[in-house]
């Protein structure tokens, strides 16, 4: 592990002071990048610790949304009574996340800069990694890997976006709220993560210095008929192998409005609103719901060994819409 100085400020102001010097790196629970910077993948000069700063509310907003502060554990966010009543789907999949111990550390704020866990990344004993060293070749496009993307790819990368939270903000169309030295900004969630492109190694659209401080959540039609579904090699403790986030607006048996999102296929979670467009409309059956995943997962280009994604994916989302349209309190 590289030396590296350490600061605990206790406002929101000098942390983003302290976060604007070179090399410095916010941390809150630290569940990931901790074990980044044992594992010798991340190398930070400077570490801000955030996890004292007052950002730990849920707040009603006054449209009929939901502020999540940054610094909310994973446990209290999925178990605060305005989550579970206006956004299930977030509690879902933030309870399908890790485990008890490890969601009672782990942030919002932080869980939506997970860096991806594919084993060419996370492992420095491999020496093709663009995401880990730019311009040393990826690893994993001619090794195992079953665990990577069939969507978004590029020639530079393959890996996948490992968090559950953020799959089910998709659908949500939630929003990031970023603060740095001058000022806040709004990024909208289909906005926040990048696709791999020629520069593997940026994550997300942040900026140097700026500082997680919110996830906005607008109001929301979908809390009664809305699904997290995860499929993964181990029932707890795992990470996706395809997750899919599935809500639906009801008007009797007809759907008015759908939000699909899927996990564990792409550097960012997926989602193509053509297949929520031919969902609306039009009673939920087993034939729209199979035309829906086939539009999701259009475009799909699997490797040697993940080609198995695709049919599960589609499989995933016709489960995922059929539990989501059963009447509330009902049986799937």
């Amino acid at each position: 592990m590289n030396p590296f100085s350490y600061a605990r400020p206790e406002t929101v102001d000098e942390a983003l002071r302290l976060g604007s010097q070179p090399g410095a790196r916010y941390i809150g629970g630290g569940t990931n990048l901790l074990d980044l910077v044992k594992a010798g993948v991340e190398q930070p000069q400077f570490l801000v610790d955030v996890s004292r700063l007052p950002l730990a509310e849920v707040a009603a907003l006054p449209d009929g949304g939901l502020r999540l502060g940054a610094m909310i554990s994973n446990t209290d966010a999925a178990n605060h009574p305005l989550v579970r009543e206006r956004y299930p789907l977030l509690a879902q999949a933030l309870l399908s996340g890790a485990s008890g111990q490890l969601r009672n550390m782990a942030t919002v704020g932080g869980n939506l800069l997970q860096r991806t866990r594919c084993h060419y990344f996370y492992d420095t004993g491999f020496p093709a990694c663009n995401k880990r060293k730019p311009g040393s070749g990826c690893g994993a496009r001619d090794g195992i890997n079953r665990i990577h993307a069939i969507l978004g790819a590029s020639e530079q990368c393959i890996a996948v976006h490992p968090s559950d939270m953020c799959v089910a903000l998709a659908a949500l169309e939630a929003v990031v709220v970023v603060r740095d030295t001058t000022g806040e900004r709004r990024i909208p969630i289909a906005d926040f993560h990048c696709l791999p492109g020629n520069t593997p190694q940026i994550d997300t659209t942040l900026a140097p210095g700026e500082l997680v401080v919110a996830v906005d959540l607008p109001p929301s039609p979908y809390a009664a008929h809305a699904c997290y579904l995860k499929v993964r090699d181990r029932a707890s403790f795992a990470f996706a192998l395809v997750s899919v986030a599935a809500a639906l607006e009801l008007s009797g048996n007809t759907v008015r409005s759908a939000r699909l999102a899927l996990g564990g296929v792409a550097h960012k979670p997926w989602r193509v609103p053509a297949a929520e467009q031919a969902l609306a409309g039009r009673p939920l059956t087993a034939l729209s719901a199979a035309s829906a995943a086939r539009l999701l997962l259009a475009g799909a280009q699997p490797f040697e060994h993940n080609a198995f994604k695709v049919g599960l994916a589609e499989r995933a989302v016709v489960r995922a819409l059929q539990v989501a349209n059963r009447p509330p309190g009902g049986s799937p």
